[in-house]
């Protein structure tokens, strides 16, 4: 079977961000290149050349990546269409993602147990990436 990984885009804070996630999740970096280090980008402005270019941070099976949008990239824009679903082990666990997620972002639904016997809660984080967050009690 295939893997589905999960590629944002940030219009210049991707290192921050994947700093802040890193901090949620724990692990190291697989990948941190930056724009001047590839070829063909040496004719950038000087302030792109220093944006990510590619980051990967794994988490669980999975790769969280990402990337700066530079020009003429559009900007990346965030909304509603996405949110990313993390399945905790362990009520506790949970509980710290949640908080930590929604930490200097904002609660769309606060962290509680749930008729579909779980402990689920939604929230968009300071980087404006929706989150939802589960355990399942079963």
């Amino acid at each position: 079977m295939a893997t589905l990984n999960t590629y944002l885009n940030f219009n210049g804070n991707t290192e921050e961000a994947f700093n802040f996630y890193k901090s949620v999740f724990g692990g190291e970096f697989l990948v941190v290149q930056r724009y001047k280090d590839s070829p063909g980008c040496d004719g950038m402005p000087a302030s792109d050349q220093e944006k990510l270019m590619h980051i990967a941070l794994p988490i669980g099976g999975n790769i969280l990546m990402g990337t700066d949008i530079t020009n003429p990239m559009p900007a990346a824009t965030f909304g509603t269409g996405i949110s990313l679903s993390v399945d905790a082990t362990s009520e506790e666990e949970a509980k710290r993602l949640f908080d930590s997620l929604s930490a200097g972002g904002t609660i769309t639904m606060a962290l509680e147990k749930t008729f579909w016997n779980a402990l689920f809660g939604m929230a968009t984080d300071k980087f404006g990436i929706q989150w939802m967050v589960n355990y399942d009690y079963n």
